[in-house]
């Protein structure tokens, strides 16, 4: 498993600083994450005020041997100090690793992620098998509450990533699920 994450990175600040990226892992891993997700991995569907998603733990599981390399202290750290670098902040060591699956009919609202002495700075990897905008499931960036207010959308490209700091700025929502499985690895960070 490689430990070289996001190729090609952009840095936005509006409509709150993030950051994308065509290409987040080494193409074999990315295969192999989607493979597991697709195959073995042990989803439980969640329901929220504004979503409903399956999702799970990567601290709850044991991924598989090919896989595990990606979750290592060593790789953590790593992207620890890729967003700090990129966000110019300072993280703990503490970092929590979650999947999220998406499927037709799912849909997130929009929100923010934040919570008062919680996570800071959140990275989104995506996975799927060629997805189209047909499917649905893009990633909006919304400059208010307004769900006309869009500022920003991302296609979930297979093996893309984008990061963004959690703030009461951060409005992001992903639009409904039309076909196909939409996967996220998705990485939180903490300030000291």
């Amino acid at each position: 498993m490689s430990l070289n994450f996001f190729d090609s990175l952009q840095n936005f600040e509006t409509p709150f600083p993030h950051a994308v990226s065509p290409k987040a892992l080494n193409p074999d891993d990315a295969e192999k994450i989607l493979h597991w997700f697709e195959t073995s991995a042990p989803w439980k569907l969640v329901e929220e005020s504004f979503y409903e998603q399956y999702e799970f733990s990567l601290k709850d599981v044991t991924a598989p041997f090919d896989i595990a390399p990606l979750l290592s202290k060593e790789s953590l750290q790593h992207l620890t100090l890729l967003v700090e670098k990129w966000f110019c902040a300072s993280l703990s060591d503490k970092v929590d690793v979650t999947a999220h699956k998406l499927v037709p009919g799912q849909t997130i609202r929009i929100h923010n992620d934040f919570i008062p002495g919680q996570e800071t700075h959140r990275v989104l990897i995506q996975f799927n098998r060629g997805w189209k905008d047909e499917n649905g499931g893009m990633l909006m960036l919304f400059g208010s509450m307004n769900p006309t207010d869009i500022k920003k959308v991302y296609r979930p490209a297979h093996n893309s990533g984008v990061a963004f700091e959690i703030s009461k700025k951060s409005l992001h929502a992903v639009s409904t699920i039309h076909d196909g499985e939409r996967f996220t690895l998705v990485f939180s960070f903490f300030e000291k």
